[in-house]
């Protein structure tokens, strides 16, 4: 599954409204175009649901996996969410393509590594389990491309390098780009993701990268109690999770956001529609 990629990364949006047409540029920094939303989802279902399964065979299946399972389900039914700029123009994505940055060990000074893991948009939260794991074992046992590409840029002067960074940004510009270095960027995809939940510590607004074109950038965080009143009087015990997400407004607006961010909640909030796939995978305009 995650070996199956297109050939080009997207295709371009032409039915686009004026606003949509005209934003990226008027917005031309994709820092400057970023709208920040925090949330919260109660967990103790999702929890439930690890519990279940770890039982059945899924022994490391955790809050990553359900999550990433998640939007794989978004991006499916909305594929607006899945759109990038390039040269100020709007794109379709091809593919899913999450980021993650992981730790090769669980200790303090250990290297990190970024993993890009593509998934099909009728992945059930099994699949994103067997895709994920089996990738990121991979990155653990050997260095990946892209680490070992920066590693020898790293051995030149800084003019060079320089010279190189802005040589890229050009055809990235233009989408002259390498398919060799896109496939292994982790400035390209759809989605960053990442964990703090491990470190005891909430989730940050994550700054969007100005180079390559991942629109949007997820950080979930520790698991909290809350004790809410409920309508007969009572005192009910839940478990949250806080998260934060940083996007490129300039790909859809405010209420396609909106959206797409609560049906996620309810995925979060009833994750037993994550074994089956989709109906139907929905297509973006033309």
């Amino acid at each position: 599954m995650n070996e199956k990629k297109n050939k080009k990364e997207g295709r371009r949006i032409r039915t686009l409204d004026p606003m949509h047409y005209v934003g990226p540029y008027l917005m031309t920094s994709r820092v400057g175009s970023t709208n920040y939303f925090p949330g919260k989802v109660e967990v103790s279902v999702a929890e439930e649901y690890i519990k279940q399964k770890k039982e059945q065979g899924l022994k490391d299946f955790s809050m990553m996996h359900l999550f990433l399972a998640a939007f794989v389900r978004v991006y499916s039914q909305h594929p607006e969410m899945n759109r990038f700029i390039r040269g100020r123009r709007i794109y379709a994505r091809n593919n899913i393509e999450f980021l993650i940055t992981i730790k090769k060990e669980m200790k303090l000074n250990a290297a990190d590594t970024v993993v890009k893991v593509c998934f099909e948009p009728t992945a059930t939260a099994e699949d994103v389990y067997h895709v994920l794991n089996k990738v990121i074992e991979e990155a653990k046992n050997e260095s990946g491309d892209f680490d070992k590409t920066v590693g020898t840029l790293c051995k030149f002067p800084r003019f060079i390098m320089r010279g190189f960074a802005g040589i890229l940004n050009v055809l990235d510009f233009y989408g002259l780009m390498p398919k060799s270095l896109v496939d292994i960027s982790p400035f390209h995809g759809t989605l960053v993701i990442t964990s703090l939940a491990s470190l005891g510590i909430p989730p940050v607004y994550h700054h969007l990268y100005e180079f390559g074109n991942v629109p949007a950038f997820f950080a979930f965080g520790r698991r909290y109690v809350e004790y809410e009143v409920q309508s007969d009087g009572s005192v009910k015990k839940c478990r949250y999770m806080d998260y934060r997400i940083t996007c490129d407004e300039r790909i859809a607006d405010g209420h396609a956001y909106s959206v797409a961010l609560r049906y996620m909640n309810s995925l979060i909030r009833k994750p037993v529609l994550l074994d089956n796939p989709p109906e139907k995978v929905v297509e973006d305009i033309p």
